[in-house]
């Protein structure tokens, strides 16, 4: 073991070398302290930048044909087990529609739930030629439904101007397709007004 003096001028030195700019005098006063800090400025690690996942565009999509239902799959009979998979789907969202559950409470959970695969009817239409038109909607977009109806024929209806209504274990619900304008994945998220004006 060294010895106190040798350990002090090796101290010092060691001091000395580490900061060179600081004065004799305040590297004796902070060995009388008997404790000396060091500052040590660690390297910055660089934030490697994620790769975003490009998807397709609109364009791209509609190059694919991503969205288009073949002529031979337009058939009502083969989307009958998704609208059991839907009536089980909001059964279970509802806890179970039941003659006591509340109506707002159940039209609360519609505005915000999947109607892929629900049938749904046009009761009311700025155009004639919607209304009556009944069937299982098989895509939602931001501003039509796409519907396939029982005679097998797929109806393209804008939800601007046209009320639809549902109906399931009894209870029936209207959507105002005026106040529907968003994706299916966009209406989750939304808070809905409980009053505003209800027309076409």
């Amino acid at each position: 073991p060294q010895s106190s003096e040798k350990a002090k001028t090796f101290v010092h030195a060691f001091l000395k070398r580490s900061m060179p700019k600081m004065k004799d005098e305040a590297i004796q006063d902070m060995l009388a302290r008997k404790a000396v800090v060091l500052e040590h400025y660690p390297k910055k690690k660089t934030k490697q930048k994620r790769k975003k996942t490009k998807g397709f565009t609109a364009k791209q999509r509609r190059e694919l044909r991503l969205f288009e239902i073949e002529p031979e799959q337009q058939r009502y009979a083969i989307f009958l087990p998704l609208h059991e998979l839907w009536k089980q789907y909001i059964r279970d969202l509802c806890h179970g529609l039941k003659p006591d559950t509340q109506p707002h409470m159940i039209q609360g959970k519609l505005l915000k739930a999947d109607l892929h695969g629900a049938i749904v009817t046009v009761t009311k239409s700025k155009c004639p030629s919607y209304v009556g038109i009944t069937g299982i909607i098989l895509q939602e977009f931001k501003h039509v439904f796409k519907i396939i109806t029982k005679e097998d024929k797929l109806k393209v209806v804008p939800k601007l101007n046209s009320v639809f209504s549902l109906e399931l274990d009894g209870f029936i619900s209207y959507i105002y397709g005026s106040k529907f304008l968003l994706r299916a994945s966009e209406r989750s998220a939304k808070k809905f007004k409980l009053k505003g004006t209800i027309d076409l």
